[in-house]
């Protein structure tokens, strides 16, 4: 099946062309048109699989047909939990949408106010945000809803993972009763699920692989130890196998940081990005991991979702997250767009139960390897995931007889009769792939959502990096009355509040 089979309009399959974009995904090829034809969407698919495409292509061509916006509104809004996320899912939009008289922005918190209120008031056809910066803008009277046609929950239980819940249930209740609500994600919660069931109708349910299933082109394992042994045993795995590059996922802020300065000591060039750093800090050190000027990217959950990095060979759980979901979006980091990768988790004795609830999740246990010499003195349990265990193996760890001495694995790509085509997947990837010319597009820079227990959609404030052309950007934390509201102690009015522009 190619694009032009699911009746898109001529200026979006010049833009596939250009991108070298030739045949859509099994989840485009049942989202597109569903979409199209204003029907209510949930679809799961695993990461890499061009999601973002399967509903901005159609929203696109929707919209086009439809006219034009009014000031201070909005015709299709997608929401998303994190900044990376926002970056991805708008510079999708943009690139789709190269060819068609459209405005499209983004929105989240840490930049200037000002930019952003007076791009809002020319009116939008496509804005992209976060949850407690979207309701920011409503309380300052900066948009309207009167116009919105769609709604995207793009990643829905990441957002009630970080806190959100509140935030959607007075977004919801502000948005037009007649629209068109899509949910996309790798992963659907039972929690998710029962708020579909409440704000969907009659939805188009898309699932293309088993629920909350990782892609098979990542192979998992996992080496016991115990918890003080990991950096030891990280760096005798880094060397013993020679990973050329990782992603490292971390527990918590202090512990990446920890990491990192341990990695220094040793000489191993390695980056930070979680909640804490500055933007522009975070903007380097992505950069730098993909102009390959570091080995290891280390980071909390935060780049667990967003973070689109070509052929990364290797991501590593040096701790295992708190969310099993989480898990199946970390690996997803690697593996992408029909790619061969490699997940490998340091797992501790105080893990088991984050254990059995990943293998439960993904209904597979993961293989366990015993690496000599670094042998737990606090035995990890056997889990009952539902599925036999893999019993431990004492090593050497996978693929490392297969090895040099200091050799680096890299990205296997698929078979000699599919060299020239690798399925879609991500934000750069709609189907079968040629390789168009190399253009560089901006990084994504999302910050952490901060703890449940302190007061939600704080701006980060700070120094700030550059941002795409016309993207929206705000700064400064949530309103009084929002915040307020989002107490359960007021009812906000939109356009209640009269802030001057720039004045938080």
């Amino acid at each position: 099946m190619t694009f032009q089979a699911l009746a898109l309009i001529d200026p979006l399959l010049r833009t596939l062309n250009t991108l070298g974009y030739k045949q859509p995904t099994p989840v485009q090829k049942q989202a597109i048109p569903a979409v199209l034809a204003g029907r209510d969407v949930m679809a799961a698919a695993q990461t890499g699989t061009g999601k973002t495409a399967g509903f901005a292509l159609p929203i696109l061509q929707r919209l086009t047909m439809d006219g034009v916006t009014a000031p201070q509104c909005t015709r299709a809004l997608v929401l998303v939990p994190t900044r990376e996320l926002a970056e991805q899912v708008y510079e999708s939009f943009r690139s789709y949408g190269g060819n068609l008289p459209l405005r499209s922005a983004v929105a989240y918190g840490g930049i200037d106010i000002a930019p952003q209120i007076a791009k809002l008031r020319k009116g939008l056809d496509v804005l992209v945000a976060t949850p407690g910066r979207l309701i920011d803008l409503y309380d300052q009277g900066a948009i309207n809803f009167e116009l919105l046609q769609t709604l995207v929950l793009d990643e829905a239980d990441r957002m009630l993972d970080l806190g959100f819940e509140r935030d959607l249930d007075i977004l919801l209740a502000a948005l037009p009763k007649q629209r068109q609500t899509l949910l996309f994600s790798a992963t659907f919660s039972d929690q998710i699920r029962k708020l579909a069931g409440g704000m969907l109708k009659d939805p188009v349910s898309i699932q293309v692989a088993a629920a909350n299933t990782a892609t098979k082109t990542v192979k998992q394992w996992l080496i016991t130890t115990d918890k003080r042994r990991k950096p030891e045993l990280f760096l005798h795995l880094l060397n013993k196998l020679g990973w050329a590059q990782a992603l490292v996922f971390v527990k918590t802020r202090k512990g990446v940081d920890a990491l990192v300065k341990t990695l220094h000591e040793h000489g191993v060039t390695a980056d930070a990005i979680h909640g804490d750093k500055t933007q522009p800090a975070r903007l380097r050190a992505l950069e730098r991991f993909k102009r390959k000027e570091v080995r290891l990217l280390v980071a909390t959950d935060v780049a667990a979702r967003g973070l689109d990095i070509e052929a990364l060979p290797q991501v590593v759980n040096f701790d295992l997250p708190t969310v099993a979901e989480d898990y199946i979006h970390r690996i997803g980091r690697t593996g992408r767009a029909g790619m061969e990768g490699e997940a490998i988790s340091l797992v501790c004795a105080d893990e088991v139960d984050v254990l059995k609830a990943i293998e439960t999740l993904t209904r597979q246990p993961i293989p366990r390897y015993v690496e000599p010499g670094f042998e737990a003195d606090h035995r990890v349990p056997e889990t009952s995931s539902g599925t036999s265990a893999a019993p431990a193996r004492k090593g050497p760890a996978p693929n490392a007889a297969k090895r040099p001495s200091g050799a680096a694995p890299v990205a296997k790509a698929p078979a000699a009769d599919k060299a020239a085509a690798r399925p879609a997947g991500g934000s750069e990837s709609l189907g079968v792939w040629t390789p168009p010319e190399k253009v560089a597009k901006p990084a994504n820079r999302e910050r952490e959502r901060a703890p449940a227990a302190k007061p939600r959609g704080r701006g980060l404030g700070g120094a700030t990096g550059g941002t795409p052309k016309g993207a929206i950007v705000v700064t400064g934390g949530r309103g009084a009355k929002s915040q307020a509201r989002s107490d359960g102690r007021a009812a906000a009015k939109p356009g209640a509040r009269k802030s001057k522009p720039g004045a938080r």
